[in-house]
């Protein structure tokens, strides 16, 4: 689907000035705006910003300081894994 979006011109050309493809960053502070509400998962955002690996995501996340919720649940977890394996 193709979007567009209306600005004023003295907004584009500042916007435009900051540098980088303008198109591309309107799409990734959307997307993960909408990521940060939980109307996007981590594979669709992965899908909407073309990203090959969830390793490129996982950057793309640090980068824009959105951290991973992770819980003491998750951690229980994550030991009983690795004392099932006896690691």
């Amino acid at each position: 689907m193709d979007l567009t979006v209306q600005i004023p011109d003295d907004l584009a050309r500042s916007l435009n000035a900051a540098g980088g493809d303008l198109s591309r960053r309107v799409l990734e502070a959307l997307a993960l705006d909408e990521y940060k509400s939980g109307r996007l998962t981590k594979p669709e955002l992965r899908q909407a910003l073309g990203f090959a690996t969830g390793y490129e995501l996982d950057g793309f996340l640090k980068t824009h300081q959105v951290w991973i919720e992770y819980d003491e649940q998750d951690l229980a977890r994550e030991r009983a894994s690795l004392d099932r394996l006896s690691l």
